[in-house]
């Protein structure tokens, strides 16, 4: 999806062939133009945009329109990076607590 926002610019459309996404992807992953197609249906399907097939001078092209959720998407990677940092930072101060409680029970007895 980041991808995506990225080559619609945050502004909503955008006329894009499959071989530019491709290049837009991190190389590490052996990306294929079926499985490209099966993870824009699945966020298509999430509704976070429109996409359309065409043929634009015999090359297949997409037609992407971002909607509501596409265009709140960094704003909710943002809040999924924060909400993972909340966790991790209970879960730091909780081994503290622990270690703690422990080190005093064993002072005490």
């Amino acid at each position: 999806m980041k991808r995506v926002y990225e080559l619609t610019r945050g502004g909503g459309v955008c006329l894009v062939t499959p071989a530019e996404i491709l290049s837009a992807l991190p190389p590490r992953e052996k990306w294929t133009e079926e499985t490209l197609e099966s993870v824009l249906s699945a966020l298509q399907m999430d509704d976070y945009f429109d996409l359309l097939f065409t043929d634009r001078k015999g090359e297949k092209t997409y037609v992407i329109t971002l909607r509501a959720a596409g265009q709140a998407y960094p704003r909710e990677a943002l809040q999924m990076r924060r909400g993972f940092a909340v966790k991790m930072l209970w879960a730091v101060a909780s081994a503290v607590v622990a270690f703690l409680v422990g080190w005093i029970l064993k002072f005490i007895f």
